[in-house]
């Protein structure tokens, strides 16, 4: 059994799920069984999930669990969670990261108050205007998924954002994903140059401007069906737009995993047909899965912060938790700092 001292420690808010403390344990168990490696610090509230805890016999070692006095609702705006939650859940789920105690932290909760909150503790990487939520996106890339951003960190973003975005999810996919030379694609509604905002005109320049000092290749403006293609790895767009992508896609996913249900249902030779195609419907779902590419990642600050789904069950709490620990193998957040501060000094 590997000691602590040998483990990635995650710092968990285990009060943020939709579905309460037994799924965001069975979560947490469900990556534990796949990884050892992985010390967890549980924050929660209240005797229901301590109760919990003792009946997880392959978790006794592997868990320090930190009580708190308060959760963070989901419609609880920011700033009330800011100025009433220091004694929450999440806020200590965060402290642990900012003190240097946990890598990373994990929270199924209210996202507004998540970024405000790291905000306030882990503090901007110096350079970045707006930090930004990048998610996976489920693709025909060879590594299976693109990196969308923003997506929903905030709804507005000038060109300077934007710009700024394209450089986080360069740093993302080359360290977290090991991606050498990322295709960048800002979306829009066309690809022809002349469409579009003023912004992402100027953004466009911007980034390609910055393509000549940083290993990465900007492919111009792409359309929302391109998200999903191979012909790119990250997309960048505003927070309002992103949010709106990631749900529809989403539920266009769980639209047809519900169609194809139906349709082997109708009839007794659909059945049939159904079970002779068996193992590569099981492919399609487990790769049209959104809960298998749980977990937003915040970028631009000054530590590492994974938002799982609150909706999420623990098949995709599980998905968050591994994702985090994948990012904690790799300071990509410092490699970014390197990109923001250079260019923000030749911009000045």
């Amino acid at each position: 059994m590997l000691s602590q001292k040998s483990k990635t420690i995650i710092s968990i808010d285990c009060m943020g799920g939709d579905h309460g403390e037994q799924e965001v344990l069975n979560g947490i168990t469900k990556a534990y069984s796949a990884n050892e490696s992985i010390f967890f610090l549980l924050h929660g509230v209240g005797s229901i999930l301590p109760k919990l805890l003792k009946n997880q016999k392959k978790l006794s070692r592997a868990f320090k669990y930190i009580p708190a006095s308060q959760t963070v609702s989901m419609n609880e705006k920011p700033s009330q969670a800011l100025r009433n939650g220091k004694k929450s859940s999440m806020w200590n789920a965060l402290a642990s990261v900012a003190n240097g105690e946990a890598k990373v932290a994990v929270s199924c909760g209210n996202t507004g108050a998540l970024m405000a909150m790291s905000m306030v503790q882990l503090k901007k990487i110096e350079g970045v205007n707006r930090p930004a939520i990048a998610v996976l996106w489920p693709s025909t890339n060879p590594h299976g998924f693109n990196i969308v951003l923003d997506a929903g960190a905030d709804i507005k973003a000038d060109p300077e954002d934007l710009h700024q975005y394209a450089l986080m999810g360069i740093s993302y996919a080359k360290s977290g994903f090991n991606i050498k030379r990322p295709r960048v694609g800002l979306l829009n509604v066309g690809t022809e140059g002349h469409k579009g905002r003023s912004e992402l005109q100027e953004a466009a320049e911007l980034i390609l401007e910055s393509s000549k000092f940083f290993e990465f290749e900007y492919i111009g403006y792409v359309e929302g069906d391109d998200i999903p293609s191979s012909k790119l790895d990250v997309i960048v767009t505003d927070g309002f737009t992103g949010n709106i992508a990631l749900k529809t896609g989403e539920g266009t996913a769980s639209l047809v995993r519900t169609l194809l249900k139906e349709t082997f249902a109708f009839s007794i030779m659909a059945r049939l047909a159904s079970i002779l195609a068996l193992t590569p419907l099981r492919a399609l779902k487990k790769r049209i899965d959104p809960r298998r590419v749980n977990g937003g990642v915040f970028l631009g600050l000054n530590g590492t912060i994974v938002k799982s789904h609150g909706s999420a069950d623990a098949t995709g709490i599980s998905a968050a938790i591994t994702l985090a620990y994948k990012l904690a193998q790799n300071d990509f957040q410092a490699d970014l700092a390197k990109k923001i501060v250079p260019q923000k000094n030749l911009s000045e």
